[in-house]
C-alpha cells in the first residue's frame, strides 16, 4: 500500500516492535512508515498498544526488540538527534504547574536555543491560533483547566517547528473552537513538507482530516487505509473499525 509514497522521505520507521510488559505481550512485530507531508492516523480500542507505540516512539519506554528510526535518526541510537526531531503532545497534559505559562514556555525556548524574537513571534502565533488569551499566560499552571494545559502543551510542541508532530488524543478537553482550529493546523503542518502522527478515539475525526489510517490491533497493524486513494474509506472508516473490534 506503500508504492505511492516512494518519492517521498520517510519520517517514522517502525520496523517489526515488539513490547511486552512482564508476561503481557502488547506489540508483537508492528510495521509501519509515516511519509514526508502526510496526516497520519493511528487508531484502536484502548489497551490495544496505541499509547504504548508512541511512548517507543518518542523514546519515554524501552522495546523488546525491532527499530524504530525517526527522521533519519535510530531512538536508541541517536536520542538527542530523533528527539530533536519531533514535538510530542501526551493524552494527559504535563508541564511544570509551579511555572507560569510564559516561563514554561520560554524554558521550551531555551532548551532549543529559539531565538528571543522567534520565541515571542512563534508563540503568540500559536496562542492566537488556539485561543488561549495571552494574559493567561502569566498565570500560574496550576490555575490552568484542562483544556487550557493542553493548549499550552501543543503551543510548547510547536514552539521550534519539529519536522513531526506526535500527537496522542490532542483534542481531549479542547473548547469546539480549538478544536476545529487544530484540525486546520494539523493540515497545515503536514502539507509544509512535515508530519503529523496522531491517535484518536474520534474515529470521525480521524476519516476527514487523515491522509492514511493505521488500525492496529492485538500488537499489530492488521488495516492500512489509503483515504486520498480510496475516498469512500473515509464514510467507511467508522464500519470497518467497528468490524474489526466486533462492534
Amino acid at each position: 500500500m506503500d508504492e505511492t509514497n516512494n518519492e517521498k522521505k520517510v519520517m517514522i520507521s517502525i520496523t517489526n516492535l515488539y513490547k511486552s510488559y512482564g508476561e503481557k505481550k502488547v506489540l508483537k512485530g508492528l510495521n509501519l512508515k509515516v511519509y514526508e507531508g502526510e496526516l497520519f492516523g493511528f487508531i484502536g480500542r484502548n489497551g490495544i498498544g496505541k499509547s504504548t507505540t508512541i511512548d517507543c516512539m518518542i523514546g519515554a519506554k524501552k522495546y523488546d526488540s525491532g527499530e524504530i528510526i525517526i527522521n533519519g535518526f535510530d531512538i536508541l541510537k541517536e536520542p538527542l538527534e530523533a528527539k530533536a526531531s519531533f514535538g510530542y503532545v501526551a493524552s494527559e497534559p504535563t508541564c511544570y504547574e509551579v511555572m507560569s505559562g510564559y516561563d514554561y514556555l520560554e524554558f521550551i525556548a531555551s532548551i532549543y536555543n529559539i531565538s528571543e524574537t522567534n520565541f515571542k513571534n512563534n508563540y503568540k502565533y500559536l496562542a492566537n491560533r488556539l485561543y488561549l488569551n495571552e494574559a493567561d499566560l502569566f498565570l500560574p499552571i496550576s490555575n490552568y483547566s484542562h483544556g487550557m494545559k493542553q493548549k499550552l502543551c501543543l503551543i510548547a510542541s510547536l514552539l521550534y517547528n519539529p519536522d513531526i508532530w506526535i500527537l496522542d488524543e490532542p483534542t481531549v478537553g479542547l473548547d469546539i473552537m480549538a478544536v476545529e482550529s487544530l484540525k486546520k493546523m494539523m493540515k497545515e503542518y503536514a502539507s509544509h513538507n512535515h508530519c503529523v502522527f496522531v491517535t484518536s478515539h474520534n474515529i470521525d475525526l480521524m476519516a476527514k482530516i487523515c491522509d492514511r489510517v493505521a488500525i492496529i490491533n492485538d500488537g499489530v497493524v492488521v488495516q492500512l487505509l489509503d483515504l486520498n486513494k480510496d475516498p469512500n474509506k473515509r464514510l467507511q472508516l467508522p464500519r470497518i473499525f467497528m468490524n474489526i473490534f466486533g462492534g
